[in-house]
């Protein structure tokens, strides 16, 4: 397996080594050896690249000059796509995606996601005329301006890091944001190629930066504590999301939270080859580290052991077409790390001791190599009050649950603190539709409609988060409003 570059910093508009040349090694999952090295911020690292933004969001143009920016943002993504092989390659080997991963949401849909943003600039409105009023002795021509907020601290994590940084970097340059870039310390060089490739678009120094560090916290608690900063857009866990938006008050950021899900998809009795739409199911995809994958299945009582049968028939079958790293079906490597290794299995032992039945997996995977593999697990005869059906495991355990009738289903779906994705699926589709509309989610897809692209609004209620990515709703998120009166004569 190849070495990865070395993982820079991107600061002011200089690509460099982190302060006194500091280093940690970076982890590939397939193997558990180190597969690089990346640079380790310090704090004063971390100063300038704050400060960097802050000068260039306030004494430069960069705010005010819509064409320049979309233009240099479009010609930006170009050469993200043009570098997708190489995107792919640090995918595969930094964050342990399978080769059939990086064709969709790994690397393939995140550069999708970007050119939609871009496309949906054209529909942000900048200006608003809201004509001429007389009231209370004055005569006024107004107009509403959408600015941009300021500095956006990025901070990003580990799992899908290329859909995430474009996501968050694209929509918040699109707005006339300038940014600083915190990568998650377990995919430190997705964050590093952004900032080479900036560099090599011309952006103006400081418009951009980025940063990595060993530490989890060290950086991050830094962007949401400084004042310099307007706001922050994380991606991660709820208790972590919790405590930035605590430590954010202090200086009354604007904050962006998209944290954790327990997805429900719910199979209707009359769906269409229903036991194909069960085999379908299994939360594999990418080990199933993604926070809005339905990792709650939901199946009517009346054709429980059918649903069964056929994932039955379906874990049988894909136990050996994962965890082959040159294989471009594969869908499947390992997880992230050993910490997650070790905390997805400490949720599977739970399981079993909560008294869900286990249907398939359940264990490490020694034999797909040395790496942070945990075999696709199944539990059926699980109710919803279990941990592992209330809790974000982040590994590819799927928790089936039975129902009575919709109203059940509905009932099980929303009893969850979190509210990010979900599905539904029926042969009669006013009926799907019902449901689906008293799921409390941010993003439900009906009869396998695709609810989460690059050119509709993403993100969750309750636990899983404050307000929304992608699509003009996601750009608009970086906005401020600001009412101008002028006297008329």
């Amino acid at each position: 397996m190849k070495k990865l570059d070395e993982a820079l910093l991107y600061i002011d508009g200089t690509l460099r080594r982190a302060e006194g040349d500091k280093t940690y090694d970076n982890i590939c999952p397939w193997t558990g050896e180190v597969a690089g090295q990346a640079a380790d911020a310090s704090a004063a690292d971390v100063e300038e690249a704050v400060a960097a933004a802050r000068r260039a969001f306030d004494e430069t143009d960069w705010s005010r000059d819509h064409a320049a920016r979309r233009d240099l943002v479009a010609k930006y993504m170009q050469l993200l796509r043009d570098n997708s092989e190489r995107l792919s390659d640090i995918a595969r080997i930094e964050s342990g995606a399978a080769l059939g991963a990086t064709t969709r949401a790994v690397v393939n849909w995140a550069l999708d996601g970007g050119d939609d943003l871009v496309r949906c600039f054209d529909e942000v409105t900048w200006e608003e005329d809201r004509g001429r009023r007389d009231e209370h002795d004055a005569v006024s021509d107004r107009i509403v301006l959408h600015e941009p907020l300021g500095v956006v601290g990025a901070i990003t994590p580990w799992n899908v890091p290329l859909y995430v940084n474009v996501g968050k970097v694209i929509a918040a340059l699109l707005a006339g944001c300038t940014v600083v870039l915190k990568s998650a310390p377990d995919t430190p060089l997705m964050g590093a190629i952004m900032g080479e490739l900036a560099a090599e678009a011309g952006f103006a120094p400081g418009v951009f930066n980025v940063i990595s560090s060993a530490d989890p916290a060290m950086a991050g608690e830094m962007l949401v504590a400084d004042p310099r900063v307007d706001v922050i857009s994380f991606t991660g866990s709820t208790a972590v999301g919790k405590r930035i938006m605590e430590a954010g008050a202090a200086t009354l950021k604007r904050i962006f939270l998209e944290l954790g899900g327990k997805s429900a998809k719910i199979i209707l009795d009359d769906t269409p080859d229903f036991p194909i739409q069960c085999m379908m199911s299994m939360a594999v995809f990418h080990a199933g580290q993604g926070c809005a994958m339905p990792t709650r299945l939901l199946v009517p009582k009346s054709r429980y052991q059918e649903a069964v049968e056929a994932l039955e028939m379906s874990y049988n079958s894909f136990g050996q077409s994962w965890g082959k790293f040159d294989d471009p079906d594969n869908v499947m490597g390992p997880v992230i790390s050993k910490k997650q290794q070790e905390r997805v299995l400490g949720y599977i032992e739970l399981g079993k001791q909560e008294g869900a039945r286990l249907l398939a997996g359940g264990g490490p995977a020694p034999d797909r190599g040395d790496g942070f593999f945990v075999q696709p697990t199944c539990f059926v005869d699980v109710t919803n009050d279990m941990r592992i059906a209330q809790e974000e495991i982040f590994g590819p355990v799927l928790v089936v649950i039975p129902f009575e009738d919709d109203e059940d289903a509905i009932r099980i779906a929303n009893d969850s603190s979190y509210g990010l994705g979900g599905g539904v699926l029926s042969g009669d589709p006013e009926r799907a539709m019902h449901v689906a509309r008293r799921v409390r989610a941010g993003s439900i897809s009906v009869n396998g409609g695709l609810s989460i692209t690059g050119d509709l609004p993403f993100g969750g209620v309750k636990g899983s988060g404050v307000g929304r990515e992608w699509g003009r709703e996601g750009i608009e998120e970086f906005l401020d409003t600001k009412a101008i009166a002028v006297g008329a004569k």
